[in-house]
């Protein structure tokens, strides 16, 4: 796999891989950023294009701060505020989110149900 996310925890790894391929390795950091912590990413990601998918508050940010300088190349994925982090994103943003990052290859999209019935098919 040429990619790997990052985000913060369990909850929002769950909530991405729903919508993302079962190859697409997602990690956590779990609110804690150590050396050990560190290194255990930088090792897990590889030469992989890292994309960052942290919270909108301040955890999150200062996370996404400490992984910047870990990694200068990542690309940022962002949810809205008013949302409760990555976790309590709609499926559907979730998949906007990723289109906007250029990762359409990776997402796996539902099946058109009834209360979409313009979906492509």
């Amino acid at each position: 796999m040429d990619i790997a996310i990052i985000v913060e925890g369990k909850n929002d790894k769950s909530r991405l891989s729903r919508v993302l391929s079962p190859e697409v390795p997602i990690h956590c950091t779990f609110g804690t950023l150590n050396t050990a912590k560190i290194e255990s990413l930088r090792k897990a990601v590889g030469d992989c294009q890292v994309y960052l998918f942290t919270d909108p508050d301040s955890s999150g940010r200062r996370i996404r701060g400490i992984l910047h300088d870990v990694f200068p190349d990542a690309e940022n994925i962002y949810t809205r505020r008013g949302y409760n982090g990555v976790e309590g994103t709609p499926e559907e943003y979730l998949i906007q989110q990723l289109e906007k990052a250029g990762l359409e290859a990776y997402i796996v999209y539902p099946e058109p149900t009834a209360a979409w019935p313009d979906a492509p098919k």
